[in-house]
Formats: structure tokens, sequence, C-alpha cells
């Protein structure tokens, strides 16, 4: 995580900064709030994102009434160091309207980001009767059992020049390894940090 630089809050009056939150898998900006030190430091410290409610005056944790936490996962400050740009994991729909975004913009943010957290939430509920649910229940071992099946099945519908066959079993490959990556407490973000560091 970027902890080289510190926010410049003594450039305004009343300590605060913005703060504009991105979903770190699917690059959709969520939401904008303020911070000042005493939230930036808490935020660190958590790894919650925190600001400081304007309206009353002392800090607020995202999602501490609602649950729709937001995780920190990497934060960049602006040219001036007045700006914060925070990455960060939801747990939930992000605005009061229970929209994923406080803006209103275009759904194009990346099905494998909504995906992701459809099997996220299926992990931490485990709802009968879902295939997905099922595959938590089998292990580890099962689940990277049906990650090599597809594989194959991508691989040869690949080496016959069948397109159709080939986008269907390619979905079903990156299905599954989403759900192995749930079950090994890894996401899209993580795996994007590894590739980005190695085109540095």
């Amino acid at each position: 995580m970027n902890t080289d630089n510190y926010p410049s809050f003594d450039k305004n009056p009343d300590g605060l900064i913005p703060a504009i939150i991105q979903d770190s898998a699917t690059g959709k900006v969520l939401m904008l709030g303020y911070m000042n030190s005493e939230s930036y430091s808490k935020t660190l410290d958590t790894g919650l994102v925190t600001f400081w409610s304007r309206s009353r005056k002392q800090l607020w944790t995202k999602g501490e009434t609602s649950g729709n936490y937001l995780h920190l996962i990497d934060y960049y400050l602006d040219c001036d160091s007045d700006t914060i740009l925070i990455l960060a994991r939801p747990d939930g729909p992000t605005c009061h309207r229970g929209t994923v975004s406080c803006f209103d913009t275009p759904p194009e943010e990346g099905f494998l980001g909504k995906l992701e957290a459809v099997i996220r939430d299926r992990h931490e509920k485990m709802p009968e009767g879902h295939y997905t649910t099922r595959l938590f229940n089998e292990g580890v071992k099962k689940i990277a059992q049906k990650v090599g099946e597809e594989a194959v099945e991508t691989i040869l519908e690949a080496s016959s020049g069948n397109l159709d066959r080939y986008i269907y079993e390619a979905s079903d490959l990156l299905y599954h390894l989403l759900v192995l990556n749930e079950q090994m407490g890894v996401d899209l973000a993580t795996l994007q940090r590894e590739l980005l560091s190695r085109h540095k």
C-alpha cells in the first residue's frame, strides 16, 4: 500500500480534504466523502474507510449502521496532496438508496467484479440449493479439480476451433476460478496488482 506521502489537511481551514472512493475490482466510482487527519489515521489503522461527517461533526465509518463497509485496499494522493483517491472493496451497496454507487453512471463497471461479489455473498451466507454453495461445501480440492476440468475443456474447444463452445467453456473456467479465489481468500484486485507489478 502506498504510504509515502501524507495528505495536506492543513490547506483548508476546516482540516478536511475530499476522498473519492473507487471499487478496487471494477474501477467504478462509488462515492465522495471528506477526511481529516483523525479519520485518515483510523482508516489506515482499521482497514475500514472512515470519514469526517460534516453534518454530525464526528467520525463516521462507512457501514457502521448498514453493514456495508468499505475495506481499504490502497490509496493515492493527487498532485497537490489535498485530495485522496481510495481503492476499496465494498461489502454491499455503497449508496443509502441501495445502489452500488452514489453516482448514476452507466452500469458498465465490469461484470467480473459483480460476479465476484455474488460469489463472496454465497460464501458468507451459504444459501441452500445453490451450485456455488455446494462447491464451497465440497472444499478447495473439489473446486481446484473443477478449475482443472474447465481449463482442459477450454483448451479442447480452442484446439478444435469451435468459437461458440470455446466462449462457453472459457466462461465456466472464469467462474470456477473466481470461486477458487474466494476459497483461497484472494480477490480480483489482488490479481490485478500482481499483474501490474510485473509491468513496472
